[in-house]
């Protein structure tokens, strides 16, 4: 009784709805009537001539080039103005003239890239096939350091941004021996190798309970942060899927990184790049919101993003997140073991881990600041709810059901022990003083780097990286300047500038005073002649900002061939030719 009774009422409410929605359109039909009828009309005495079979290819014709134009505007993965561009590019480059001449120049960068990797090993031999017989243990050691000796660049020193974020040596001889003793491992196979299974239960756990997770936080092991980053992408994807979106879309900052562009390119994701503030260089929240649709499956913010090394309204985007049920990522990958441990260092930081009530998953490099081997990060969810759209599973093969939870099937089990190793080393306490010596250190060089006349830091830096560039000159001549000196930093685009990645290494005493001080050697130097024109890598980081993409891409393709050349070119002919 009770339910026909709640029946009748939805009838009738439902009734009077509609009445309103009619009342409120009558004016609105009555004014659109007289076209409507125009329209019929001329659409009648346009087929009165026509077949009915006619009349049917017509209408499916139509609708074949309706759905054609929609899938184009709407559902490819690049905008139209970019496929337009690429179109017109396209176009250029057929024309016999100018497509050879472009053909030219990318060649030319080739060649050039190929002899600067081969310039160190000028004169030496590469090795083509296996040898007849085995070396003995002496001689591949022999061998090895002819291969050790070509490494010139004294990251030790700390000449490098990033790069080898501890290199102690003691921690090191600890990774060796525990690497040793876990050589053949692979988690691949949990039924033999129990203790490696176990070991990186244990990483994820420790890092979960690091950035505040619940009881049911989760995660996995990756190779690095490309890798974590790409596995949440997938979860989030899949995740979509079962809500039935089929273009699912993410909405990532422009400063996000690029390991998201290549989750997009590689899962089929619609990537939407959210601007950021041009002061703050922190994602605009505001844009963001805007973006969202019916097809997000995903909002991104980093804690802290590379180029500038600033933190990301998190509590705003995870608010959103929140609001409209949409996964929220934090990629922490490269501050993942720093900002866990500022506050307790003494530092403020905003929050940004899973106490911040919409944020689902955390990406964070056990690898960078958490001073283990190259190869380890791993990637956190708040909920095993999210983590099992990231496992990948086949039930049906041959060769019985395979089911992995990353990209990779067998994995280094010495990498996972060598990590587990290095976090019981450490410990709290360590990564405690490391943090505050790195954010000390970086803050010095921070507000020393303020004080330069010609320059200009990008944002506020959290943690570890401090940004530069230059409304008076071509910042990437300072770059340039700056290798002379033995400093090899990172350069950046859009905007240009540069920056420099502090590690345990640049908090050894004297590094950093000698880097502020070549830094304000080298600005000097170019502001008595700010407006010279760049030569050598300033040059080329400056064109590349200001063509085609598509050109750039072919070029950064020719960068890998010649990585993986064994030709050894000629150099000396090569270094003639640019002198």
């Amino acid at each position: 009784m009770l339910l026909n009774t709640m029946a009748v009422s939805i009838v009738n409410e439902t009734q009077h709805l509609l009445q309103e929605i009619k009342i409120y359109f009558e004016p609105v039909l009555e004014l659109v009537k007289p076209y409507a009828n125009a329209a019929r009309l001329s659409i009648n005495q346009s087929c009165e001539s026509l077949e009915a079979w006619q009349i049917i290819c017509l209408s499916v014709g139509i609708l074949l080039i309706l759905k054609s134009v929609w899938s184009f505007v709407f559902k490819a993965d690049k905008s139209v103005i970019e496929r337009v561009k690429q179109t017109g590019l396209k176009f250029v480059r057929s024309l016999p003239v100018i497509g050879e001449k472009i053909r030219q120049q990318i060649h030319e960068q080739a060649v050039e890239m190929e002899a600067s990797f081969h310039h160190k090993t000028q004169g030496q031999k590469y090795i083509q096939t296996l040898p007849a017989q085995g070396l003995t243990e002496s001689e591949v050691l022999k061998e090895l350091s002819k291969y050790k000796s070509l490494a010139d660049v004294k990251w030790s020193e700390g000449a490098c941004s990033g790069t080898v974020y501890s290199g102690d040596d003691k921690l090191t001889q600890l990774m060796a021996k525990v690497y040793a003793d876990f050589a053949w491992s692979n988690p691949l196979h949990a039924d033999v190798f129990p203790d490696v299974r176990k070991m990186e239960a244990e990483v994820v756990r420790m890092t979960c309970n690091m950035f505040n997770g619940g009881p049911d936080s989760c995660g996995t092991m990756t190779s690095g942060g490309t890798e974590s980053i790409m596995m949440a992408c997938k979860a989030y994807r899949d995740r979509a899927y079962s809500l039935g979106i089929e273009r699912p879309e993410m909405l990532v900052p422009v400063t996000a990184h690029a390991a998201f562009d290549k989750a997009a390119g590689y899962f089929c994701i619609k990537i939407k790049h959210i601007p950021v503030d041009s002061e703050t260089r922190k994602v605009n929240v505001a844009a963001m919101r805007r973006a969202i649709s019916n097809r997000t499956c995903m909002l991104v913010g980093s804690a802290p993003q590379f180029p500038h090394g600033v933190l990301d309204p998190i509590e705003d985007i995870a608010q959103l997140g929140k609001k409209y049920n949409i996964p929220v990522h934090v990629d922490s990958c490269l501050g993942g073991f720093l900002v866990p441990f500022m506050r307790k260092a003494g530092f403020h930081i905003d929050p940004f881990d899973f106490s911040v009530q919409g944020v689902t998953s955390i990406s964070a490099d056990t690898h960078k600041y958490g001073f283990a081997p190259k190869g380890s990060s791993v990637i956190l969810y708040s909920s095993k709810v999210y983590r099992q759209f990231q496992y990948f599973v086949v039930t049906d093969w041959p060769g019985g059901v395979y089911a992995s939870p990353t990209l990779s099937g067998s994995r280094a089990g010495a990498i996972i022990a060598a990590c587990w190793a290095t976090m019981m080393y450490i410990g709290e306490d360590g990564y405690i003083e490391s943090t505050r010596k790195i954010v000390q250190t970086t803050r010095h060089i921070e507000a020393e780097l303020r004080k330069v006349k010609g320059v200009f830091v990008y944002g506020t830096p959290a943690t570890s990286v401090v940004a530069v560039g230059s409304r008076d000159f071509n910042i990437y001549r300072l770059s340039d300047a700056l290798v002379k000196r033995g400093w090899n930093l990172n350069a950046l685009q859009f905007p240009s500038s540069i920056h420099l990645c502090v590690t345990l290494v640049h908090t050894k005493p004297g590094i950093a005073q000698r880097f502020i001080t070549d830094f304000i050697a080298c600005t000097d130097e170019i502001m008595k002649t700010p407006q010279a024109k760049a030569t050598g890598q300033a040059a080329l980081y400056g064109m590349a900002q200001s063509i085609p993409r598509s050109i750039v891409s072919e070029i950064a393709a020719g960068f890998f061939d010649a990585y993986y050349s064994t030709s050894n070119p000629d150099i000396t002919q090569h270094n003639n030719k640019n002198e």
